[in-house]
């Protein structure tokens, strides 16, 4: 760590600083695993993405949900593509909150999550990013998951 910051490295790099806030992802203590989740994205270390990832399967969705708010668009769109690897229902309305994210690949990715759900709270908010979004790319898939929802409500 002496050597790195001589080196004029931040520290956040550092795979030594983020392995505490790792063995704190399975802490009996949901707290603590919610905090290690945000500290880790904030860290804006890629070697957390893969420990952010597997945060997603907490049983807790406090913690699951902690990498949808990192700063790092890369780690919120890891994000949505695990919960819809996992189909974690308990996701939608934080799936719906990145229907409003800066970044238009989590929009997209979001839409086409909340599509792959299938849950009828997510009509009115694709509703509004696909008659709204700026991007064609963005107003498509919410499009194409609002013809998924539709379809399993017949």
């Amino acid at each position: 760590m002496k050597v790195a910051a001589s080196a004029g490295i931040d520290g956040s790099f550092c795979m030594n600083d983020i392995s505490p806030r790792v063995s704190q992802l399975r802490s009996p203590v949901i707290k603590k695993r919610r905090e290690a989740a945000v500290a880790l994205g904030k860290s804006a270390n890629l070697s957390a993405i893969p420990s952010l990832v597997e945060a997603l399967a907490d049983t807790h969705p406090g913690v699951r949900f902690a990498s949808l708010d990192d700063p790092d668009p890369v780690v919120r769109a890891a994000a949505i593509a695990a919960i819809g690897t996992i189909k974690d229902r308990d996701a939608v309305y934080p799936l719906i909150h990145c229907l409003d994210d800066k970044e238009m690949r989590v929009r997209i990715g979001a839409a086409e999550v909340l599509g792959k759900l299938g849950d009828k709270r997510a009509v009115e908010p694709l509703t509004k990013i696909r008659d709204n979004d700026l991007f064609s790319e963005v107003r498509e898939a919410a499009e194409t998951a609002l013809r998924k929802i539709l379809a399993r409500s017949r």
